[in-house]
Parts: C-alpha cells; sequence; structure tokens
C-alpha cells in the first residue's frame, strides 16, 4: 500500500456484522510475546472446544482491545457454532465479535506490513465521517507452516465503527 505500488492499496469495504460467539484466551501481551501467546491461545482454546465437544466455526482470530502500543489486550481464539459452556483448561473462556457496523479489508503480505492496511481503513472511515471503534480483530487465512513465504499470507482485518 504504497504509492509507488498502487497494486498493494487494500480494497476496503463497509459491512454490517452478526454477533458471533468465540471461545478465547484473553490477555495483555507485550507486543514481542504476541507470537508466543497466539500458539498458546490456538492450542488452548482448540483443545478446550475438544473437550467441551463445541464446533469451531471459522478461522483463528486475535481481537485487540484499545489501540495497541507496546503492551497489547488482546484476545485470541477461534468463532464458535454455539455459545462456548466455559470450564476448558487453560482459562479458555466464551467471547463474542460484536455486531453493528464494520470496515473490512483483506491484507495481503507479512504481519509487519499490517498497520497500513489499519491506515487505510482509519484514513476511510474518517473520510466517510465516521469514528473507529475502540477494539478490532484479524482472521488469520493463511497458516505460516504451511505457507512459509509472508508476502502472500492473508489477513482479514475488521475494525467496527463506534
Amino acid at each position: 500500500m504504497t504509492e509507488t505500488n498502487p497494486d498493494k492499496t487494500p480494497d476496503i469495504k463497509s459491512t454490517q456484522l452478526q454477533e458471533q460467539p468465540t471461545a478465547v484466551l484473553r490477555e495483555t501481551v507485550p507486543m514481542k510475546g504476541l507470537r508466543e501467546f497466539f500458539g498458546r491461545a490456538y492450542s488452548s482454546v482448540m483443545s478446550a472446544a475438544e473437550q467441551q465437544h463445541v464446533q469451531l466455526a471459522g478461522p483463528p482470530f486475535a481481537m485487540y482491545r484499545g489501540m495497541p502500543t507496546d503492551v497489547v489486550d488482546v484476545e485470541a481464539g477461534f468463532p464458535v457454532a454455539a455459545p462456548f459452556p466455559g470450564g476448558g483448561d487453560g482459562g479458555v473462556t466464551a467471547g463474542s465479535l460484536p455486531a453493528g457496523r464494520a470496515f473490512e479489508a483483506m491484507h495481503v503480505g507479512p504481519y509487519e506490513t499490517l498497520p497500513e492496511t489499519y491506515g487505510a481503513i482509519m484514513a476511510k472511515m474518517q473520510a466517510e465521517g465516521l469514528t473507529p471503534g475502540d477494539a478490532m480483530w484479524e482472521y488469520y487465512l493463511s497458516d505460516p507452516a504451511a505457507e512459509p513465504d509472508p508476502a502472500t499470507w492473508k489477513t482479514l482485518i475488521i475494525w467496527p465503527v463506534a
């Protein structure tokens, strides 16, 4: 997403979201510790969902509450087909992705360039006179273990309007 490479400009769409139940692990994590947290969170949620006989209903995601700084309030997990009953091992709890108006954009590339796509979404909201919400989330559509080239990774960013 640069002026020298306009092909990288994300396609940003307005969408109306339905509430989605989730199973998550939520912590306050240093930015440099996110990779370790995600590995632990996704493993814990998959295990808890299996123990509770809850069907996963989408790709892994991470929801960020507030603007990330050196430390971030984050919950990571999976959408689930029915509300998660809780009680799983490892601190996994029920959560939800909220309903309402949001903007979404497909980010293609390494995670380090995600701020460029967030910036484009924020600019579009501001151009339309809208205020970004306090929480945003990312669906990780590529598995880095299966796709070693970060240039091909796909991350769907969802940013609700306040």
